[in-house]
């Protein structure tokens, strides 16, 4: 298993980032909250790193800290929950507010993961509430304070667009100025959907 990788920041794309290592260059996958934080192009970086195999496709899926990475692995643990939904709930929620949704089953929260409906969203609950009570979770993604990126990504999947153009979208917008706020992500982010 591939744990963590150290190195330099050669690629940002909505598609995932590369992170050169020892000439190697490596495409890792990242929530939207990781994707956001990213240093500039040229910088080294740390990720704490989780290979995902599967018959066809071996994928790395990067977080800052290793106890994101935890969570990342126990929402695997439910059954229907695979990488690309984990990947989903840590982008639209962030991690703590999702550990602090499943373990008070706050059905309302979960459902608004694109892809996750209210039965899902129980079945989740149920299956993982007891999985996450050694894991300590703060305040910073208290609902009203997610993400300007996550609150855009939430916003324009509410217009109906699917929720990986939507994350594409808002990564493009996100990619061009760090800075901005969640209106202009939304604004950036429908120019970018309606090109060509």
């Amino acid at each position: 298993m591939i744990a963590s990788l150290r190195g330099r920041l050669a690629q940002r794309d909505p598609a995932g980032l590369v992170l050169e290592v020892g000439g190697v260059g490596y495409l890792v996958a990242v929530p939207l909250g990781v994707f956001e934080r990213l240093p500039a192009v040229g910088t080294e970086l740390l990720l704490h790193t989780e290979l995902v195999v599967r018959e066809d496709d071996w994928s790395l899926y990067g977080f800052d800290s290793p106890v994101d990475r935890v969570i990342f692995r126990r929402l695997l643990g439910a059954s229907g929950v695979g990488a690309r939904l984990a990947l989903a709930m840590l982008s639209a929620l962030g991690p703590d507010r999702t550990v602090r949704a499943i373990r008070e089953r706050d059905l309302a929260a979960l459902s608004t993961v694109p892809g996750i409906g209210r039965k899902k969203a129980e079945r989740i609950a149920l299956e993982l509430a007891d999985r996450f009570d050694d894991l300590p979770v703060g305040d910073g993604d208290a609902p009203g304070k997610g993400s300007p990126a996550a609150d855009a990504v939430r916003a324009l999947v509410a217009l109906g667009y699917p929720v990986s153009a939507a994350e594409q979208a808002v990564r493009t917008a996100a990619d061009a100025d760090a800075e901005l706020d969640t209106a202009t992500l939304v604004r950036r982010g429908l120019t970018e959907l309606t090109k060509g």
